[in-house]
């Protein structure tokens, strides 16, 4: 039967800012198991307050040169190998009841626009429904997970806020409760992370953060699929799937990513890659998933810019989205 395991944020199941191979794994777990993960903490080691002023934030920022993310791991599932995949699928997310967007000097699409630090802070109705801005905005929340991966190949420490085909600083807005996330194993064990939770983001996130906050309640479950020669990070919604490149560019990245979907498709719904072209030139939107830029950071590295690919599901025969969910999962049907 699938197990439910609880992993709570302590200093020993944090790493702030990056992804640790040296950590023992937080938890063991099945195939089908499910993880609670209470209480995360926000960003710096849980040092981010409700109400500080930039100035009080700017130290933190030099103190984990890594990246800011309180980063929780790593679970380990029994029977990953590299060649295999895990499926994410986030169940529940509740957020804390409150959050921030800000942009100090030198960072986002605009870094030399403004002569001044932001910051802002939100606190959110008990509903977990609403975000008040100023002027009388109204934000509707959509909390998703902006940090999710597998380690990946190696053992030096990898900064979390850096992505690739492991996963990583995804910050797809998409990745909301009820959305899957297909991870391609590089370890034995995979060694998932977490971290990063957002109220509210736009494609692109061009300041650089989005409603930036924690989750007073998460959970994951996590399915092992043997055998399946994915590339990269592949999500799934109830009428989409979407596929994210990365790149120094955005140039680039929309190139990989488009290359990236074309090997998919050709090979998951056994379409020609002509054919997989043209479909992407006429029924798929490349949207961008995040426009980092960093001349002024504290960070000791820098995050790839990223396009995702939309794929709609409604264009395909019943036929086609079933060979797709079973390149996928593998003996799922079974």
């Amino acid at each position: 039967m699938p197990g439910m395991h609880t992993v709570e944020s302590t200093t020993q199941t944090v790493r702030s800012g990056f992804l640790d191979p040296a950590a023992a794994p937080v938890a063991s777990i099945g195939s089908g198991d499910t993880v609670r993960y209470p209480n995360t903490w926000t960003h710096w080691g849980n040092e981010a307050k409700f109400g500080m002023t930039f100035a009080d934030r700017e130290p933190l920022r030099h103190r984990y040169p890594n990246g800011p993310y309180s980063m929780l791991g790593p679970v380990e599932v029994t029977g990953a190998e590299p060649g295999d995949i895990v499926e994410c699928s986030i169940t529940t997310l509740r957020t804390i009841g409150w959050g921030w967007n800000s942009f100090p000097l030198g960072v986002g699409a605009l870094p030399h626009d403004f002569p001044e630090p932001y910051v802002h802070y939100f606190t959110f109705d008990e509903a977990r429904t609403t975000a008040e801005f100023t002027h009388g905005i109204r934000l509707p929340m959509a909390p998703f997970l902006g940090v999710i991966g597998v380690e990946p190949a190696g053992n030096d420490p990898v900064s979390a806020i850096l992505s690739g085909p492991y996963g990583g600083n995804l910050v797809l807005r998409d990745l909301t409760a009820g959305t899957h996330l297909f991870l391609p194993v590089t370890k034995p064990g995979a060694r998932l992370w977490i971290g990063d939770v957002h109220a509210l983001q736009g494609d692109g996130v061009v300041d650089q953060t989005a409603i930036e906050t924690a989750a007073e309640d998460l959970t994951i479950r996590y399915d092992l699929h043997k055998d399946v020669p994915l590339a990269g990070p592949l999500a799934e919604t109830d009428d989409t799937w979407i596929i994210i490149g990365f790149a120094a560019s955005l140039d680039d990245a929309l190139v990989g990513c488009l290359r990236q979907l074309i090997r998919w498709l050709a090979a998951a719904a056994q379409i020609t890659e002509p054919e997989a072209y043209a479909l992407a030139s006429m029924a798929v939107s490349f949207r961008v998933t995040q426009y980092s830029h960093q001349t002024g950071s504290a960070y000791s590295s820098i995050p790839a810019k990223a396009v995702h690919a939309v794929i709609p599901k409604a264009v395909f025969p019943a036929e086609i989205r079933d060979r797709v969910a079973a390149w996928l999962r593998p003996g799922a049907a079974a």
